[in-house]
Protein backbone atom coordinates (compact mmCIF):
# COMPACT_ATOMS: atom_id res chain seq x y z
CA UNK A 1 0.00 0.00 0.00
CA UNK A 2 1.22 3.49 -0.96
CA UNK A 3 2.23 5.61 1.69
CA UNK A 4 -0.81 8.37 -0.20
CA UNK A 5 -3.30 5.49 0.22
CA UNK A 6 -2.74 4.77 3.58
CA UNK A 7 -2.93 8.27 4.63
CA UNK A 8 -6.23 8.97 2.66
CA UNK A 9 -7.98 5.79 4.54
CA UNK A 10 -7.34 3.46 2.13
CA UNK A 11 -7.53 -0.60 3.05
CA UNK A 12 -4.99 -2.36 4.41
CA UNK A 13 -4.70 -6.77 4.07
CA UNK A 14 -2.58 -8.27 6.25
CA UNK A 15 -2.02 -12.05 5.16
CA UNK A 16 -0.75 -14.49 8.10
CA UNK A 17 0.25 -17.82 6.84
CA UNK A 18 2.23 -20.57 7.54
CA UNK A 19 2.37 -24.78 6.77
CA UNK A 20 -0.18 -25.93 8.75
CA UNK A 21 -2.18 -22.79 10.06
CA UNK A 22 -2.77 -24.42 13.28
CA UNK A 23 -0.66 -22.36 15.36
CA UNK A 24 1.67 -19.18 14.43
CA UNK A 25 -0.89 -18.09 11.54
CA UNK A 26 -3.56 -18.85 13.51
CA UNK A 27 -2.33 -16.62 16.55
CA UNK A 28 -1.32 -13.87 14.37
CA UNK A 29 -4.34 -13.52 12.78
CA UNK A 30 -6.18 -13.66 16.02
CA UNK A 31 -3.69 -10.64 17.52
CA UNK A 32 -4.63 -8.60 14.32
CA UNK A 33 -7.97 -9.08 14.64
CA UNK A 34 -8.00 -7.79 18.45
CA UNK A 35 -5.45 -4.97 17.39
CA UNK A 36 -7.77 -3.71 14.54
CA UNK A 37 -11.02 -3.64 16.84
CA UNK A 38 -9.24 -2.08 19.83
CA UNK A 39 -7.72 0.71 17.22
CA UNK A 40 -11.01 1.14 15.51
CA UNK A 41 -9.62 0.50 12.12
CA UNK A 42 -12.90 -2.42 11.54
CA UNK A 43 -13.10 -0.79 7.91
CA UNK A 44 -9.70 -0.30 7.10
CA UNK A 45 -7.93 -3.53 7.84
CA UNK A 46 -8.63 -7.07 6.02
CA UNK A 47 -6.89 -9.84 7.53
CA UNK A 48 -6.05 -13.44 5.82
CA UNK A 49 -5.11 -16.39 7.61
CA UNK A 50 -4.09 -19.41 6.08
CA UNK A 51 -1.73 -22.54 5.64
CA UNK A 52 -0.29 -24.34 2.27
CA UNK A 53 -0.97 -27.83 4.14
CA UNK A 54 -3.79 -26.85 6.64
CA UNK A 55 -4.00 -29.32 9.80
CA UNK A 56 -7.03 -31.12 10.86
CA UNK A 57 -7.56 -28.44 13.98
CA UNK A 58 -5.60 -25.42 15.73
CA UNK A 59 -2.77 -27.22 18.21
CA UNK A 60 -4.04 -27.39 21.91
CA UNK A 61 -1.02 -26.09 23.04
CA UNK A 62 -1.91 -22.58 21.07
CA UNK A 63 -5.28 -23.06 21.89
CA UNK A 64 -4.02 -23.06 25.69
CA UNK A 65 -2.12 -20.39 25.20
CA UNK A 66 -4.01 -18.15 23.58
CA UNK A 67 -6.90 -18.45 26.33
CA UNK A 68 -4.50 -16.88 28.91
CA UNK A 69 -4.49 -13.99 27.04
CA UNK A 70 -8.48 -13.95 26.36
CA UNK A 71 -8.32 -15.04 22.89
CA UNK A 72 -10.38 -18.03 22.19
CA UNK A 73 -9.11 -20.31 19.23
CA UNK A 74 -11.01 -23.66 20.22
CA UNK A 75 -13.34 -23.36 17.07
CA UNK A 76 -10.88 -22.35 14.53
CA UNK A 77 -10.56 -24.63 12.03
CA UNK A 78 -7.23 -24.28 9.74
CA UNK A 79 -7.70 -23.41 6.23
CA UNK A 80 -6.20 -23.58 2.79
CA UNK A 81 -5.23 -19.63 1.69
CA UNK A 82 -5.07 -19.43 -2.28
CA UNK A 83 -2.86 -18.04 -4.31
CA UNK A 84 -5.51 -14.94 -5.09
CA UNK A 85 -6.35 -14.18 -1.75
CA UNK A 86 -2.42 -13.51 -1.02
CA UNK A 87 -2.06 -11.42 -4.09
CA UNK A 88 -4.81 -9.13 -2.69
CA UNK A 89 -2.44 -8.12 0.45
CA UNK A 90 -0.21 -5.80 0.93
CA UNK A 91 1.51 -7.28 3.29
CA UNK A 92 2.14 -10.99 4.21
CA UNK A 93 4.04 -12.40 6.98
CA UNK A 94 5.36 -15.87 6.67
CA UNK A 95 6.66 -17.81 9.76
CA UNK A 96 9.63 -19.29 8.92
CA UNK A 97 8.45 -22.19 7.21
CA UNK A 98 6.85 -20.88 3.52
CA UNK A 99 8.51 -21.51 -0.03
CA UNK A 100 5.97 -18.97 -1.08
CA UNK A 101 6.14 -16.93 -4.22
CA UNK A 102 4.58 -13.23 -3.97
CA UNK A 103 2.99 -11.25 -6.60
CA UNK A 104 4.75 -8.13 -7.38
CA UNK A 105 3.28 -5.32 -5.18
CA UNK A 106 3.31 -7.85 -2.34
CA UNK A 107 5.27 -7.31 1.07
CA UNK A 108 6.82 -10.26 2.16
CA UNK A 109 8.22 -10.63 5.57
CA UNK A 110 9.43 -13.78 7.19
CA UNK A 111 9.03 -13.81 10.88
CA UNK A 112 10.87 -16.55 11.31
CA UNK A 113 9.36 -18.36 14.58
CA UNK A 114 9.29 -21.76 16.03
CA UNK A 115 6.76 -24.16 15.65
CA UNK A 116 4.69 -24.39 18.64
CA UNK A 117 3.42 -27.32 17.93
CA UNK A 118 4.67 -29.83 20.38
CA UNK A 119 6.46 -27.16 22.66
CA UNK A 120 5.77 -26.89 26.47
CA UNK A 121 3.45 -24.51 27.44
CA UNK A 122 6.02 -21.68 28.24
CA UNK A 123 8.02 -21.86 25.02
CA UNK A 124 4.58 -21.68 23.35
CA UNK A 125 3.86 -18.37 25.28
CA UNK A 126 7.43 -17.00 24.48
CA UNK A 127 6.01 -17.40 20.87
CA UNK A 128 2.86 -16.03 21.58
CA UNK A 129 4.08 -13.26 23.12
CA UNK A 130 6.83 -12.61 20.03
CA UNK A 131 3.92 -12.79 18.17
CA UNK A 132 1.81 -10.19 19.60
CA UNK A 133 4.54 -7.63 19.53
CA UNK A 134 5.15 -8.20 15.93
CA UNK A 135 1.52 -7.42 14.98
CA UNK A 136 1.19 -4.42 17.25
CA UNK A 137 4.49 -3.44 15.34
CA UNK A 138 2.92 -4.03 12.39
CA UNK A 139 -0.42 -1.76 12.99
CA UNK A 140 2.33 0.69 14.42
CA UNK A 141 4.03 1.15 11.19
CA UNK A 142 0.76 1.22 8.63
CA UNK A 143 -1.32 3.33 11.39
CA UNK A 144 1.71 5.62 12.97
CA UNK A 145 0.88 4.01 16.64
CA UNK A 146 -3.03 4.83 16.10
Amino acid sequence: MSDENRESGGVVTFGFVCVQNAGRSQMSAAFAERERRERGLDDRVEIVTGGTHPADEVHPEVVEAMREVNIDLADRVPREVSTAELDACDVVATMGCSTLTLADGVEGRDWALDDPHGQDVERVREIRDEIAGRVVDLFDEFFDGA
